[in-house]
């Protein structure tokens, strides 16, 4: 990490429309405002409204960000990349969809990889970490919603941030994480184009949404740091599983060895037991 924080200047509206729809086969539109509540909520109502799919829309700043869970996400203007993507994929069977937040965990570790040096692994559903085996922190999370046939996923990338500026000593940032790198624009375009090349791949081809057909499930669990572990998994409706975590199902489900056998789990606050 460099001793001076990098630079915070807005994104170039223009620059980034240009860059996300050159020669895309996925996005039809992309807009960057200085602030909105959602960029969530902002896709959903568009898509009410009849957007097509591929609409992007980021924002400098989000004043009613949410994460999973309905927990609040806060950033400073500039710190950070705040973004949706609205998706709408008919031809994937529903019960496969829940593997759209793991395919856009694996289009940002790509990309921040490649972009910033930073190495990164899944948390088992959608946070992206940071920071080592021995002390992982949360860089980004992803938030998968869906209204009718269309599916916006949100993403919420920590780039500049300082220690103080973070909402707990659990999160960090790429210039925490001693990115090489830390242009904006060009992670945000790196994002997009991973999600693109997995998206096409996934909904493509002659199985729809079959992550295994695809290589999608391959390179999810090359990245998840999830699976391989004993987890306390904290169920939607109170309860607890605990057990060890072995994979993931064709539904994006985590299969978790426990007591009663092996359960398949759809939602839940997953804990790595160490």
């Amino acid at each position: 990490m460099s001793s001076a924080a990098p630079s915070r200047s807005p994104l170039s509206p223009s620059a980034v429309r240009a860059a996300v729809l050159a020669g895309s086969a996925l996005y039809t539109s992309a807009n960057v405002v200085d602030s909105t509540g959602s960029t969530n909520a902002d896709l959903i109502a568009a898509a009410r409204a009849g957007a097509a799919a591929g609409s992007v829309l980021v924002a400098e700043e989000q004043t009613a960000g949410r994460g999973r869970l309905d927990r609040s996400w806060h950033s400073q203007p500039g710190a950070a990349l705040t973004f949706s993507v609205l998706l709408r994929p008919g031809g994937v069977p529903p019960a496969a969809r829940g593997w759209l937040p793991l395919l856009t965990g694996v289009a940002v570790v790509t990309a921040i990889e490649a972009q910033a040096g930073v190495r990164a692994s899944l948390k088992w559903p959608n946070d992206v970490l940071a920071g080592g085996a021995e002390a992982p922190r949360k860089l980004a999370g992803i938030l998968a919603e869906q209204s009718g046939d269309a599916i916006v996923i949100g993403v919420g990338l920590n780039v500049s941030a300082s220690r103080d500026e973070l909402p707990s000593d659990q999160a960090t940032s790429l210039w925490l994480a001693g990115a090489q790198r830390s242009d904006r624009s060009a992670i945000l375009i790196a994002v997009l184009r991973e999600l693109e090349r997995w998206y096409l791949s996934w909904t493509g081809g002659p199985a729809p949404g079959d992550a295994m057909a695809c290589g999608l499930r391959a390179a999810y669990l090359s990245a998840c740091s999830t699976v391989g572990h004993d987890v306390r998994v904290e169920l939607p409706g109170g309860g607890v599983l605990a057990g060890r975590a072995t994979g993931v199902d064709a539904a994006g489900c985590l299969l978790v060895s426990a007591a009663g056998g092996l359960h398949a789990v759809s939602a839940g606050d997953v804990i790595h037991v160490r």
